[in-house]
């Protein structure tokens, strides 16, 4: 489905009319009924996976990796030795976050948690979408597009930091305190939430919303370091990352493998990784394509002259673009990040991003593709492993650089 197929479907009537509220129970049985079904299979998936989708096996992240940081933290201790953990201090409310259903196993109550994330998102954009001179289009993008990463967003966390950016966005317009306050606690989970404040209307708007993030993401990690030691010793891990054979710098160094370049790649730091000559130089200057894409955002920010409703969605997708393709690390779940921003322009028939979005959903099944079915391909850096990731990339790339051309033009209006 396309995102014009999408956005053919909203209702054209009056709301409060009879017609419009039958309109809308229709929308939401049938969202209901999608979400259920696609839900489900990514479930059977998890519960007995194909051979193809399941590398060693995906959701052996949460039994291991989390439930082993889980007990951990329940101590009182982040996990400090260990060279995995690479997220801020808000992540372990995430993680100690199943530990609220005793009567579940932890895998159980993290999928459970999972879901309830991934239906509150589906519910918010349909009601954001139920507005007048808005648009349907984001719920159905959102339930539509996540099972093409296949059961991957159930077992990564994901999902619980795409709502707080989701509903940060959502409630910036009417609610700026609030959409500040959940970007900034999206932010000491995962960093990337504090970009969906980016575009926030210049004036009152934009000052309550990142005060109220500063204040947030304050409490939180006062209530953290007062917790819990070693508040932020992620910052180590960080620094250390090379470069993951998924990223744009990846993809560069596994075609130079085909050619003759002597580099290896191991496993380091959570993620497969190349080492040998010239890795360091492109982890540099990936770092230095990040710094350089904030630059143009800020210029973008100070250059712009005209904002519509839909411009916080718009500036916050292109945004997260930028720093995800020049990231030394594009991981799959990445991708769960994109479709939610997505899915949010399309709430709004003032977005720019339609295009955008129509590009991510090609980028996320070939994602899909690239990782579980053809990873070992991608990792032995083989021309079909190498053919999927520069598809994959490609795909990226051109989405980033449509959506900031698109949101440049957008806003130089008088």
């Amino acid at each position: 489905m396309t995102t014009d197929q999408i956005a053919a479907s909203d209702a054209n009537t009056a709301p409060g009319s009879p017609t419009s509220d039958a309109a809308a129970r229709r929308f939401a049985c049938a969202l209901a009924a999608v979400w259920l079904t696609t839900r489900l299979v990514m479930l059977a998936l998890l519960a007995q996976p194909l051979a193809a989708f399941d590398v060693g096996t995906i959701s052996g992240e949460v039994h291991r990796i989390y439930y082993g940081w889980y007990g951990q933290l329940a101590r009182g201790d982040f996990p400090l030795d260990d060279v995995m953990w690479q997220y801020p201090p808000g992540a372990a409310l995430v993680i100690l976050g199943p530990g609220a259903l005793p009567w579940l196993t932890y895998f159980q109550a993290f999928l459970v948690l999972t879901l309830a994330a991934d239906a509150l998102v589906a519910l918010a954009l349909a009601r954001a979408g139920r507005r007048p001179g808005r648009s349907t289009a984001g719920a159905w993008l959102w339930v539509c597009a996540l099972p093409l990463l296949l059961h991957l967003p159930l077992v990564r966390y994901d999902v619980q930091v795409t709502a707080l950016a989701v509903l940060a966005l959502l409630a910036l317009r009417r609610h700026p305190p609030v959409g500040g306050a959940l970007a900034g606690l999206g932010a000491l989970v995962k960093v990337w939430p504090a970009l969906t404040l980016l575009g926030a209307p210049r004036g009152r708007t934009t000052r309550n919303a990142w005060l109220s993030a500063a204040a947030a993401a304050a409490a939180l990690l006062a209530v953290l370091a007062f917790g819990f030691s070693h508040t932020l010793g992620f910052v180590r891990q960080q620094g250390s990352r090379g470069v993951q054979i998924e990223s744009m710098a990846g993809t560069v160094l596994s075609l130079g493998r085909l050619a003759g370049w002597p580099g290896t790649v191991a496993y380091r730091y959570g993620a497969m990784e190349l080492t040998g000559p010239y890795v360091s130089a492109l982890a540099h200057a990936s770092l230095l394509l990040t710094a350089a894409a904030f630059g143009w955002l800020l210029v973008w920010r100070i250059r712009a002259r005209r904002w519509t409703p839909a411009t916080p969605f718009d500036a916050a997708l292109a945004a997260v673009l930028l720093f995800t393709v020049t990231s030394r690390v594009i991981s799959p779940q990445y991708l769960v990040w994109l479709l939610g921003l997505a899915a949010v322009c399309l709430t709004s028939r003032a977005t720019t991003q339609r295009p955008v979005a129509a590009l991510l959903l090609p980028a996320a099944a070939v994602t899909a593709l690239a990782y579980p079915v053809l990873y070992d391909d991608v990792v032995s850096g083989t021309p079909l492993g190498c053919a999927v990731m520069v598809v994959r990339n490609l795909l990226l790339i051109a989405a980033a650089l449509l959506s900031c051309r698109r949101l440049w033009t957008s806003s130089r209006g008088a």
